[in-house]
């Protein structure tokens, strides 16, 4: 059985008091977190792994946000809500999967699925000025994990584009077609010449390109 307990906050001035819930004791604990999933890396297996070690007997459940929300919400990501769901109903630590989680986590939400503790990390989620996750807490049902530094879909997505001529000879190299590229014509004859010239200058001593400019731009043909 669940049991609970109201908790004196100390001059929170109007705030209500946040309900405490203890775990319950005979069967595996409900617990729930959702994110974007997107360009899954080892941040996110991280994130889900302590919150399946929360409590010794867990079940996780995993809701993936929707690519409308992701969009509204963050901006364009890079894979599909099909992949996005995909990629963490793989993950060893994930139970069960929500696909098109809401946005906020409402009391509703929690009942319908039974949950017994929503998991976050340790960042602050504002939007509107508001925090999503305040009426989870006001209910004492909120519990955070660590974030792993150094690794974000944000970051990954920055190498790429730092490293843009590099990657998208690499592709070129490996026979993908210009316009899966968004390549014009003389935007693909550029890498290719330039692949040429860099092949020429990596056989000469002492010529080791790192970085090379980009393209010109063109009408895409």
């Amino acid at each position: 059985m669940r049991h609970s307990s109201l908790a004196v906050m100390e001059d929170k001035g109007n705030e209500p008091p946040i309900e405490v819930v203890e775990p319950p004791s005979d069967r595996p604990v409900r617990l729930y977190t959702d994110g974007i999933f997107d360009c899954f890396h080892y941040g996110h297996a991280r994130a889900l792994k302590q919150a399946k070690e929360l409590f010794p007997n867990s079940h996780l459940l995993v809701g993936v946000c929707s690519d409308a929300d992701t969009l509204h919400y963050k901006g364009k990501p890079v894979m599909s809500e099909a992949e996005r769901e995909e990629s963490v109903r793989h993950c060893r630590y994930c139970d069960e999967l929500i696909p098109r989680c809401p946005w906020v986590v409402t009391p509703e939400f929690i009942q319908e699925h039974e949950i017994d503790y929503v998991v976050h990390g340790d960042d602050a989620q504002v939007y509107d000025g508001a925090d999503v996750y305040a009426e989870v807490k006001r209910l004492g049902k909120f519990k955070t994990v660590k974030r792993t530094e150094g690794i974000s879909t944000s970051d990954l997505i920055s190498r790429i584009l730092s490293n843009y001529t590099q990657y998208m000879c690499r592709n070129i190299s490996r026979g993908v077609p210009r316009r899966e590229l968004n390549l014009s014509l003389v935007e693909e004859l550029w890498f290719k010449s330039r692949m040429k010239f860099d092949k020429v200058m990596r056989r000469k001593p002492g010529n080791r390109r790192t970085r090379t400019e980009r393209p010109p731009i063109a009408n895409k043909s």
